[in-house]
């Protein structure tokens, strides 16, 4: 019983294995089988990678390399700064009148005619006016070497005299060499004007004694009558 069963098995199979190979089926299997096994290729097999963390000190220049790391701090500047003053009297900046050079040039010869009278021992120099002097900006340069020979080397305040003895404060900014902050006051004050010649002395280390010679000014001797 048992081998009529084996041999009828055996058969079955026998004819499987038949119909398999007219249908090219074990040939089919095989292919699938290749096509979905990885290949193995020696360059892409991953490499083993050992890390290592070390702590290093970030390169700095061999002349600074033993100093200690600068440690930079917000610090407040002290500034130079004057009192404000507040001045009402209206400046109609549309009329401006620009001086001729002629008259500029005359202005300027009465103020060395003045400073030969003055005969004064301190440092002196002459500025004509220009509009941007006595109106809209109100900056006053100063003569550089003049500044580096006389004036301090960092910003000060300044004090403007005028022939009536009157004092003005002023900012000099050393780094400009030039007068900034009070100087309009001085200007408005006096009402300078575009061609005026002023004479500066120098009479302490941060005051300056200020005479106006105006433009277009009458010589004297018709100032009298």
């Amino acid at each position: 019983m048992v081998a009529t069963y084996e041999e009828s098995r055996r058969k079955r199979l026998e004819e499987n294995r038949k119909r398999m190979e007219a249908l090219n089926l074990p040939h089919l299997s095989q292919a699938l089988h290749n096509s979905l096994s990885p290949k193995s290729s020696p360059s892409k097999h991953p490499k083993s990678r050992t890390l290592h963390r070390e702590v290093v000190v970030v390169r700095r220049s061999s002349r600074v390399a033993n100093m200690p790391i600068p440690v930079y701090k917000e610090v407040v500047i002290d500034r130079v700064t004057i009192p404000r003053r507040s001045y009402n009297r209206h400046r109609d900046f549309s009329n401006r009148v620009y001086a001729s050079e002629e008259a500029r040039e005359e202005a300027l010869e009465k103020a060395d005619e003045l400073l030969s009278e003055l005969q004064s021992e301190y440092p002196t120099f002459i500025k004509s006016m220009l509009q941007s002097h006595v109106s809209g900006g109100f900056w006053l340069g100063l003569p550089v070497q003049f500044c580096k020979a006389n004036l301090p080397k960092g910003d000060e305040v300044f004090t403007l005299i005028d022939e009536d003895g009157n004092e003005y404060p002023t900012i000099y900014l050393a780094r400009k060499t030039g007068l900034s902050g009070g100087w309009k006051g001085f200007a408005v004050a006096h009402n300078l004007a575009d061609g005026d010649a002023l004479i500066f002395q120098l009479i302490k280390r941060t005051t300056f004694k200020v005479y106006i010679v105006r433009v277009n000014s009458p010589p004297e001797g018709e100032q009298l009558k």
